[in-house]
């Protein structure tokens, strides 16, 4: 196969422009021979007919040749051209040789130019992008994280955004946040996908929702422990629409398709309201709450709440109420009734 013929298939499979493709390899080739001939001027321009780069040296035209590599005598330089006079400088075919390690550190030049070429293409392709949702395919999976293919590009998702517990398989179909484009990949990734934060929950509401895309429904706040639970509360710009409803949808036939995608990872839909006592009760459910006792500085709260209600607003690990706790900006304490109604007993006793 012909040098030619290796560009051309580098322009097919990589979608890569010819132009520049052969502009780097000569580059690659002169940068070998300037390393082996430094103190020669060379340049290397890519010859179609011959299918090969041509390399050049400028020599001097002179009465008497000294150096051959860098001088031609006047005699030569008229057979070459017939303007040609002392002083003058053509450029002319270089016939000198480069060893295996030039000739592999011309290919590694070469490979290197390519992939910031490809880099520089993917940023440009995807940038734009970033902080949206992308439909993939499952290619490889790997112990640090998933490759998808998202049209003829790879993108990687890492196990530290993934959902815990999430199976994937080659060949299915992902959605996933491009959460950043790097502009040098690293690990020879380049597009970093997520579908653990707060944010691909908030832009699949925008999918799924379209008064949350059209900002009449807004979303506050989204908490979200990936795999277990998120709490997102919202509110309504429009008297008429109410934000809860809205987005659970008639039958939960727009919170379902959300539900599917993050398995067995629960969702808590809260209205937002100014009454912090009141959001916090909301926030603790499915627990049912008596009654909160705000701090001086609204920064703690107090909730009474019966001994059955107590593991509903832990929740499991104590997560429920460490979500509720990020929602409402509030550290929560929980109060057994019965200990309330001890304490107030023994003080009447006391007193």
């Amino acid at each position: 196969m012909s040098l030619y013929e290796v560009i051309d298939a580098l322009v097919e499979e990589r979608g890569l422009d010819k132009r520049i493709l052969s502009e780097i390899v000569c580059e690659g080739m002169l940068a070998a021979y300037q390393k082996k001939y430094p103190e020669l001027i060379l340049r290397a321009t890519y010859d179609q007919k011959s299918e090969a780069p041509l390399l050049e040296v400028q020599k001097e035209v002179v009465s008497s040749v000294e150096e051959e590599d860098c001088q031609i005598s006047l005699r030569r330089a008229k057979g070459i051209s017939s303007k040609a006079e002392l002083g003058d400088s053509l450029w002319l075919p270089f016939e000198g040789g480069i060893g295996r390690i030039d000739i592999l550190r011309a290919k590694q030049f070469i490979a290197n130019r390519i992939r910031e070429i490809e880099a520089a293409a993917i940023s440009a392709e995807f940038k734009d992008k970033e902080g949206t949702i992308l439909q993939g395919v499952i290619h490889k999976c790997e112990r640090s994280g998933v490759v998808v293919k998202i049209q003829d590009y790879l993108a990687f998702l890492p196990k530290s955004l993934s959902i815990p517990g999430e199976k994937a398989l080659v060949g299915f179909p992902i959605r996933a946040l491009l959460k950043e484009v790097l502009d040098v990949p690293r690990n020879e990734n380049q597009l970093i996908l997520d579908r653990a934060s707060e944010e691909f929950l908030s832009r699949l509401f925008e999918l799924e929702v379209p008064e949350v895309f059209e900002r009449l429904v807004e979303i506050k706040k989204i908490v979200r422990i990936a795999g277990y639970k998120s709490k997102v509360a919202v509110v309504s710009h429009d008297a008429n629409i109410d934000p809860v409803g809205t987005c659970v949808g008639v039958g939960g036939a727009r919170i379902k398709p959300i539900l599917k995608e993050f398995g067995t990872e629960k969702i808590d839909i809260i209205a937002w309201t100014d009454s912090i006592e009141t959001f916090i009760r909301d926030a603790l459910k499915p627990a049912e709450i008596n009654r909160v006792e705000m701090s001086d500085d609204n920064k703690s709260a107090r909730v009474w709440l019966d001994d059955d209600q107590r593991s509903l607003a832990i929740g499991k690990m104590g997560q429920n109420i460490a979500l509720a706790s990020r929602l409402t900006g509030v550290n929560i304490s929980l109060v057994q009734v019965e200990a309330k109604e001890d304490l107030d007993q023994r003080l009447s006793e006391e007193f």
